[in-house]
């Protein structure tokens, strides 16, 4: 069992946040993966899906951000997971806009969702599970953060949101499989594909040298030593006669 929370906070009138991206990217990842329908559990919305052959529980709590490890810690409890099948989707204020970072473990930075995750889930399964940081920018003034954080994304930036979005939920599949960094270098791949310069500098890179046929003379001619010997002849006599 895999736990997908998204976090922000539940209602019209907060959906298009920036502090709910955590929402938004656990929908687009429940789209495209064709999760189940939504219903209300563990004090959260839930949906099930499989992923890449494992269950998958997507989740976005509805006690409100600052309450968010009461719906956390209920599930992790009920299916008795260790921290590393535990992954959060959440904004981060000191992380450029549409940026993203991966992590497991570590501190909260003064997020709210954080805080209460880790207070509910230190006594059963630590603080060591995955987090995914889904920049949002800092408006450079201290006083200007609140409003920034809960105000809505602006028509001009949202595109490049959706292009992230999306290309998490592409990969997200990695992240299930493979962990948090190749998710990371997966998703970046999504957003800028190599050139097809470097696609064909990377092939011929790859290509075997000139002189390194594994099947060429220096090969036939160590096998037909290692032949010689086996019956007690010297190839380097047999060199000289």
């Amino acid at each position: 069992m895999f736990l997908l929370v998204g976090l922000g906070n539940p209602g019209p009138k907060y959906e298009r946040n920036r502090h709910n991206v955590g929402f938004m990217a656990v929908d687009e990842i429940v789209r495209r993966h064709s999760f189940g329908p939504w219903k209300a559990r563990f004090q959260a919305q839930v949906a099930e899906g499989q992923v890449g052959g494992e269950k998958v529980l997507a989740m976005k709590p509805t006690t409100f951000m600052n309450e968010s490890g009461r719906a956390v810690g209920e599930a992790a409890r009920f299916y008795k997971l260790p921290a590393d099948d535990v992954w959060v989707f959440y904004d981060e204020l000191d992380l450029a806009a549409n940026k993203l970072k991966v992590k497991q473990g570590g501190g909260n930075a003064g997020h709210n969702g954080l805080r209460s995750i880790d207070a509910h889930l230190a006594k059963d399964i630590g603080k060591d599970y995955g987090r995914v940081r889904i920049g949002i920018g800092h408006p450079g003034d201290k006083s200007k953060v609140h409003a920034h954080v809960l105000g809505d994304y602006a028509k001009a930036e949202f595109p490049d949101t959706e292009k992230l979005l999306d290309a998490m939920a592409e990969a997200f599949p990695t992240l299930v499989d493979r962990g948090g960094p190749d998710f990371m270098t997966k998703v970046a791949l999504i957003l800028k594909p190599p050139r097809k310069a470097d696609r064909e500098e990377q092939a011929k890179t790859a290509a075997p040298q000139p002189g390194a046929n594994p099947g060429g003379k220096q090969a036939v001619d160590s096998a037909l030593a290692q032949a010689m010997a086996k019956v007690g002849l010297n190839p380097r006599r047999q060199d000289k006669e």
